[in-house]
């Protein structure tokens, strides 16, 4: 997976979108990278999981926005997404070259025996702690971790919301950030 491609995307999209008229922190990115893992928290709680089967089952019947709002919209698979696609943002925003991490042969914490929330908690922990949020590669190894230990295909999920991204609104209807 070319890690700097994904992230042009992401931060070009965002460009697109208006989501960088204004010259805003990295702790303002990081706060939204939290949020998404929040709401990846919520979706857990309330068993909202993507059905790929029935997206891929409608892919070429319906529309796509549509298919996508139906199948994966609110789902922790999502939610993770979204948090990816914000630190791609980021480290389009900032130049930082994704591509030079060794992410197969990095040491990631074993997601194994956490549960969601505990393993949510652990990444949230890296991206506040000052030594680890300056490094972008890192943060998204760590989701990269987690989901892999999961079984869940991020690099799809990430693919598939950043098309429906493209399809959104200027900053998303009414959004302030």
């Amino acid at each position: 997976m070319n890690l700097n491609k994904l992230r042009d995307k992401a931060y070009q999209c965002a460009v697109a979108h208006g989501w960088h008229e204004e010259n805003l922190s990295d702790e303002h990115f990081l706060c939204l990278v939290i949020s998404e893992l929040m709401e990846a928290v919520e979706a857990d709680r309330k068993g909202n999981h993507a059905d790929t089967d029935a997206f891929n089952r409608y892919y070429n019947c319906v529309n796509f926005k549509e298919n996508f709002e139906r199948q994966i919209k609110g789902t922790v698979e999502e939610e993770l997404a979204d948090a990816c696609i914000r630190l791609l943002d980021l480290a389009g925003l900032r130049g930082y070259d994704l591509d030079s991490f060794d992410y197969e042969g990095s040491d990631t914490e074993d997601y194994s025996d956490m549960t969601f929330t505990e393993s949510m908690f652990r990444i949230c922990v890296y991206i506040t702690d000052n030594f680890y949020r300056n490094e972008l590669s890192i943060l998204l190894n760590e989701i990269f971790s987690f989901c892999k230990n999961r079984n869940i295909d991020i690099f799809w999920y990430i693919d598939q919301k950043m098309k429906y991204n493209e399809l959104r609104s200027y900053k998303h209807g009414d959004k302030s950030y």
